[in-house]
């Protein structure tokens, strides 16, 4: 009986040893799968399609991201998940596979045929992102980071798993053009400040930064066959503080970064008036009897200064700078500014324009100018940007001109918020930021309707900000309200629900290190943050 009881207790044994080995086998092979659900990510901007499929893959040590190209901002973006998460992501070539797991970057004809256009994928097993161009991979990378970890901005550490919720995304933007513009001119910044900018901007798929480079305050770029405009020009700025200057080789790095980030420079001469620092430099392109000798100017008044357009010395000088900056610039388009030309004469000033409009095309480049250039007669290829009279977008849609929306009342980001902001103007308007985000471009002028608009342009003046703190403070979080008025289509763009998304993403902000302004707008109670 002893030995019957005892082999039995043997058999049990040996049958649970086996059941234990057998369900670690089967939850290795099965591998718990967490949900996770893809229309409570916070994406800015929000998408043109998303489905939702209650799954989650897992970042892990075994997750490869194969690929058919070099892209340098996928090495960038595999450093930032190794610091995260310690795991060892390594990139391959491209697997035929969709079983061995991974994240695929395919360049595929997909149905829309944006070179900005996404479709991304996520199963438990895979994540395939698939674009027409590189540009769309990059786009589909900046919606995969924002369905991450906020930590991953700041390459902070974490031990928890990271998933990513499963669906489908379907992908492109509204308009072509959506930027912002830096003014350097009336107080100076270098490399550092406008790479982080340009930064900024490709998170938000934003692909455009126009560089204000010159106003009476102070001239902002080499001119190698005019040395005296940084020599003399540049070094002043608003109140006295300290000037400065990009070199042409500073120049071309910032134009190679932002290519890097996919983001395209337009640089501004701005024309023929807010030009008192080019006359500083070279008076003979002056005409002002009375004060033929300019003296440098630190104060914030406008519409006082004028290049001597009868003077044909004028033209040779412009020649020269728009030769020298077009050589440099990759990009299509060379802003010629054109705004408060108050001291020009309206005759003159027309001749000016066309003048200067056939300058840029000689040398292969097209012209943007703001919308007080549509008094002249535009260029087939011209773009009129709108900033504050509605009748001169208008006419220049007249001219069959494409209108860059940049009105000052929606945004200007250096427009205060109330009266309360602590730096900033208000001669357009408080602007906070509902004001912002509800309006649509293409209903925002009678007569300057969707097919006329290339995109829209948030412009940062500098008058009253010197550091990146207050870059920061100005543009964020309005300038994020921008860009998904420039990607996402207007249907889906609802304020009620964007400030609650905004609400879990300023989390994601202070990971960033984004000095932004806290609105009073945004409910952050009961706010999961991510």
């Amino acid at each position: 009986m002893q030995l019957h009881h005892m082999i039995n207790g043997i058999i049990s044994s040996r049958l649970l040893y086996g059941l234990i080995i057998v369900c670690l086998i089967s939850s290795c092979a099965q591998k718990e799968i967490i949900p996770k659900d893809l229309l409570k990510e916070t994406l800015i901007p929000i998408p043109v399609s998303m489905e939702a499929a209650g799954l989650s893959f897992e970042v892990t040590d075994r997750t490869v991201i194969y690929t058919s190209g070099d892209y340098e901002f996928l090495d960038h973006f595999i450093r930032e998940v190794k610091l995260l998460s310690g795991l060892n992501i390594d990139v391959a070539p491209m697997s035929t596979s969709r079983d061995d797991g991974g994240i695929y970057l395919i360049l595929k004809k997909i149905d829309n045929p944006n070179d900005e256009a996404y479709e991304l994928e996520i199963t438990p097993k895979h994540i395939l992102i698939h674009a027409n161009t590189e540009r769309g991979l990059f786009y589909g990378i900046q919606s995969l980071r924002q369905m991450m970890p906020k930590e991953l901005e700041s390459a902070t550490q974490i031990s928890d798993p990271i998933l990513i919720a499963s669906g489908k995304i379907i992908d492109y933007p509204r308009f072509g053009y959506r930027g912002a513009m830096l003014d350097i001119s009336r107080h100076f910044f270098g490399i550092p400040v406008i790479k982080k900018y340009i930064d900024y901007l490709a998170k938000y798929k934003m692909n455009t930064l126009h560089l204000h480079l010159s106003d009476d305050q102070g001239w902002r770029i080499e001119i190698k066959s005019r040395p005296k405009l940084t020599e003399v020009g540049s070094l002043t700025a608003v109140g006295g503080g300290k000037g400065g200057y990009l070199s042409q080789n500073d120049y071309k790095e910032i134009v190679r970064y932002a290519q890097s980030k996919y983001v395209t420079i337009i640089p501004e001469i701005d024309m023929p008036g807010h030009t008192n620092a080019a006359l500083v430099a070279y008076p003979e392109l002056n005409c002002n009897q009375k004060d033929p000798y300019p003296k440098p100017y630190t104060g914030m008044k406008v519409g006082f200064s004028t290049l001597c357009t009868s003077n044909p010395a004028v033209y040779d000088f412009l020649d020269d700078v728009i030769r020298e900056l077009a050589s440099m610039t990759p990009g299509a388009y060379i802003h010629i500014g054109g705004d408060e030309s108050h001291a020009t004469k309206k005759n003159d000033y027309i001749a000016f324009i066309n003048k200067v409009q056939a300058i840029v095309s000689k040398y292969g480049k097209k012209t943007i100018g703001w919308d007080d250039i549509s008094a002249a007669s535009l260029s087939d290829d011209a773009i009129a940007q709108h900033w504050s009279d509605k009748n001169k977008a208008i006419a220049a849609v007249e001219q069959n001109a494409k209108v860059l929306m940049s009105p000052a009342t929606r945004t200007y980001l250096d427009m205060q918020y109330d009266s309360t902001t602590p730096f900033g103007l208000h001669w357009a308007a408080y602007i906070e930021l509902d004001s912002a985000y509800i309006w649509d471009p293409g209903k925002y002028i009678d007569g300057v309707h969707e097919e006329d608009i290339v995109g829209l342009e948030s412009p940062l003046w500098s008058e009253t900000i010197d550091n990146l703190d207050k870059i920061e403070y100005l543009a964020f979080p309005r300038i994020i309200g921008h860009a998904e008025i420039g990607w996402s289509p207007q249907e889906k763009r609802n304020w009620t629900e964007y400030k609650t998304r905004l609400a879990k993403h300023e989390s994601r902000l202070i990971e960033m290190g984004i000095d932004f302004y806290r609105s009073s707008l945004i409910a952050r109670d009961s706010i999961s943050s991510q």
